[in-house]
């Protein structure tokens, strides 16, 4: 959306914006409220959002190193950081700059589909035990555009 808006900043300065020009900003205005509410809530909550998924990630992966848990755990914290601020922004190309486009290669590289799966599996389940329909509805779309692109785009070694 940041990037429409300033293109219609740049057709607004020698005349004034028709209508369907803003119709997207105007959408986009009506939601940012709700958009701001859901991003302060997600990090005020940060904590309490990730310490059950790290529990459960510990005990469903009782084999891998307590250092790699951290550390894949460390960048769906980072992932949901980036998705929050997509989505606080309306723009999914954010999130392909800043998360997908370099994580995409580590999850390949270190082979951590399963444990990333699992947590995204985690993530969404609690994310929908802690806010409500109406406001997933707003931060889902970039997190099935993470699933897409970072967990079903990779391919898995066994």
């Amino acid at each position: 959306m940041q990037a429409e808006l300033n293109e219609l900043l740049v057709q607004a300065e020698n005349r004034y914006l028709q209508t369907e020009e803003l119709v997207g900003f105007k959408s986009y205005a009506e939601t940012l409220a709700q958009r701001l509410k859901i991003y302060e809530f997600l990090r005020d909550r940060e904590i309490a959002i990730f310490q059950p998924i790290a529990d459960q990630i510990s005990s469903q992966f009782p084999h891998e190193k307590e250092e790699r848990l951290e550390e894949i755990l460390q960048q769906w914290i980072l992932i949901l950081r980036h998705s929050a601020m997509a989505m606080l922004l309306n723009d999914s190309e954010y999130l392909q700059q800043r998360v997908i486009e370099w994580l995409s290669g580590l999850v390949k590289a270190h082979n951590t589909q399963s444990i990333d799966t699992q947590i995204y599996q985690l993530l969404t389940t609690r994310l929908n035990e802690l806010i409500s329909p109406k406001a997933t509805v707003f931060l889902q779309p970039f997190l099935e555009q993470i699933k897409t692109n970072l967990l079903e785009g990779g391919t898995e070694k066994s």
